[in-house]
């Protein structure tokens, strides 16, 4: 199947409760209903949404599992990816999605409210505005890696309550060996191509940085 729809997702992620099923489904009409009024995802990509931007998303919970209470940052979340499909994966886990342009935010506001999520918040702030402490920040490709690393730095909490310690998880496609070089950090580079056979994901990673 060229453009899978939400299939893809129960297929990789088969213990879904009905309600999370139905989140999922919903995203599917209202992602393309958004769309066509605010830009938040490539119009040639919308076609492609469970895909290359809901199951992309899922990748970080490939990876993790977070454990209930645990606070996490989406920086330039954009239309919401990753956190909107993280915030119906672990429904106990608060999120604050944050982005620079204010129309993206409403977006996100938008479909959070029309699927019932009670674990977001969206705002629209830069990252190096945001004055609050999480466990993980997470993004989709915002920036190269020594840009982004500022941002965000000194916005980690010190006490780890994972299974791995607190830390960056970034979603990023390509040849990453230049890029995580110049950043100068530890970061551990896991390929998407491990939990998922479609071939988008031949090319995309999820880069861990613990800090």
């Amino acid at each position: 199947m060229l453009n899978p729809g939400v299939d893809v997702i129960y297929r990789y992620f088969p213990t879904l409760s009905d309600s999370q099923r139905t989140q999922f489904l919903q995203l599917g009409e209202l992602y393309p209903f958004w769309n066509a009024q605010i830009n938040v995802v490539s119009r040639k990509d919308i076609d492609s949404l469970y895909l290359r931007h809901v199951l992309h998303s899922l990748g970080i919970a490939k990876f993790i599992g977070f454990v209930p209470n645990t606070r996490i940052l989406d920086v330039g979340t954009g239309g919401g990816f990753p956190g909107i499909p993280l915030a119906i994966f672990f429904p106990e886990v608060h999120f604050h999605l944050v982005d620079s342009i204010g129309k993206k935010i409403k977006v996100v506001r938008e479909v959070a409210t029309a699927i019932g999520l009670k674990n977001i918040k969206a705002d629209h702030i830069r990252a190096e505005q945001v004055d609050r402490n999480y466990d993980f920040v997470v993004s989709r490709a915002v920036t190269r890696l020594a840009d982004f690393y500022p941002w965000v730095r000194n916005k980690l909490l010190k006490k780890d309550q994972n299974a791995i310690p607190n830390g960056i998880l970034y979603l990023k496609g390509g040849d990453l060996r230049e890029e995580i070089n110049e950043a100068r950090l530890p970061a551990e580079v896991h390929p998407l191509s491990a939990y998922f056979e479609e071939d988008f994901f031949e090319t995309k990673h999820l880069v861990y940085i613990p800090v």
